[in-house]
């Protein structure tokens, strides 16, 4: 079985007076990767999972909080096209990360503010979800890089499952945090400015994250070998390249999810008037459940290939909404959503997959960049479909029920693009599945997320 891994060849060997400066400087940059990715995470789980529900707790209805975990979206698909044009004129990854980190927490302080002072809250929470979204995005590719030019081939897996544990711990403190806090502003009457508390601990975390940043060295420059791949060569590739058929399906699947997606949060909080306890519980099980199944898809994937896991989870996704017209009750949407962690962690570890094996390395960057435009617009154009029915239909339980069933109606239909993915070449891409890292999906019952490795994979020809 041939490997090859993404590690540098050994460097000529130095002196031990000469190593030992690189040394201190390699554990120092460790532990500050280990901080950002700690305080990162908590600031996903006690600020950004709690938009739609602010939105919501705001009065500004149930449409608009659907529609606030997708139309910034595109903003931040919009900014991160200029990303690597920043990054050549910066000559610096790390600069651009941290530069971005600054605004991203920077746009909790309007939220802040419009909740304790009931302010604009509606404009206000739009436009800061935007420069969220923006300044978050951008960052994805460069951190990525950089952070591979840090962490030596040889520790990254068992580094990187460390500093998962550590993220996902954080996104499950701030997460419970927030909703607990949450039960006890509802119980006492002061809702909102509960909402301003959370958010601006949430810009803390992202400060101190942003310091973590900082602290990293950066011992590569970003390098100007990757290849740009041209829309009308991507559109061409649409019609009839492998990598294509694979978007395509893709693309289509988040515009079926996005129909209801968006309005499980109203629907939880104003329709079946959950508390906020039971709200985090239905959102936390599924996420736990994506935690857990992922180490078993992965060695699933590895026997039986990607395509397959694919196909597996592109039918199991079919009818997670559509399970939501059956019953209300809580046990049993509780059983729902740990199916639908199941089935979406699936699908998402073989469109990780997917991507190394379909997608040229050198292209990668390019293609997935454009990729994320196309999934921003097909969020909201989905989004926007269930919001106009949900509009239309008065806001009323039926309607509700209607646009889940016809998501899982919609999922069904991209089974006709799924049909034409082609079989890879025979690679399968071996990760240590323990250093992917998961965000809970945005107060949704599902939403395709794509999972970040910020290591090379190993790669392996099927002739074991």
């Amino acid at each position: 079985m041939a490997f090859v891994t993404g590690a540098r060849a050994s460097a000529p060997q130095t002196p031990r007076s000469q190593r030992r400066p690189g040394r201190r400087r390699l554990r120092r940059d460790l532990r500050a990767i280990l901080g950002d990715g700690a305080t990162f995470s908590i600031m996903v789980g006690v600020g950004e999972t709690y938009l739609p529900a602010f939105v919501l707790a705001a009065g500004m209805g149930e449409v608009a909080a659907g529609l606030i975990t997708t139309l910034p979206l595109v903003a931040g698909a919009l900014l991160q096209l200029a990303s690597p044009a920043a990054i050549r004129r910066l000559g610096s990854n790390r600069r651009w990360v941290v530069c971005c980190a600054l605004v991203q927490a920077m746009a909790f302080a309007p939220l802040v503010a419009a909740a304790w002072f009931d302010w604009e809250t509606g404009r206000v929470a739009f436009l800061m979800a935007s420069v969220y979204w923006a300044a978050g995005m951008a960052t994805g590719p460069a951190w990525n890089t950089w952070v591979g030019t840090i962490v030596p081939g040889t520790m990254r897996a068992a580094y990187f499952a460390r500093r998962t544990r550590f993220s996902q711990a954080g996104v499950l403190v701030g997460f419970l945090a927030g909703g607990f806090a949450l039960q006890a502003g509802r119980v006492y009457g002061h809702v909102l400015p509960t909402f301003a508390v959370l958010f601006l601990a949430a810009a803390v975390c992202r400060l101190a994250s942003a310091g973590f940043l900082a602290a990293q060295s950066e011992p590569v420059p970003p390098s100007p070998d990757h290849r740009e791949v041209s829309w009308r060569e991507l559109l061409g590739r649409l019609r009839g390249g492998r990598d294509g058929a694979l978007l395509i399906y893709l693309l289509s699947v988040q515009a079926a999810a996005q129909i209801a997606g968006p309005y499980f949060t109203p629907f939880m909080l104003k329709q079946l008037n959950f508390s906020y306890i039971d709200y985090v519980l239905l959102i936390g099980v599924s996420f736990a459940a994506k935690v857990v199944a992922l180490p078993s898809l992965g060695r699933f994937a590895r026997r039986a290939g990607a395509r397959r896991l694919l196909w597996i989870g592109g039918v199991a996704i079919v009818p997670c909404s559509g399970l939501w017209i059956v019953s209300q009750s809580f046990p049993y949407l509780v059983a729902v959503q740990i199916l639908a962690g199941l089935a979406w962690a699936a699908y998402e570890l073989a469109m990780f997959l997917l991507f190394f094996e379909s997608i040229p390395e050198a292209e990668r960057t390019s293609v997935l960049t454009t990729f994320n435009l196309g999934n921003a617009l097909a969020t909201v154009l989905g989004s926007l479909l269930g919001g106009l029915l949900l509009r239309l239909g008065d806001k009323t339980l039926a309607t509700y029920l209607t646009i889940f069933g016809l998501s899982s109606a919609a999922r069904l239909a991209t089974m006709v693009f799924l049909s034409r993915v082609p079989a890879t070449t025979g690679e399968t891409v071996l990760i240590g599945l323990r250093t992917v890292e998961l965000r809970p999906d945005i107060g949704m019952e599902d939403r395709p997320i794509l999972a970040s490795l910020p290591e090379r994979p190993v790669i392996a020809t099927a002739d074991e």
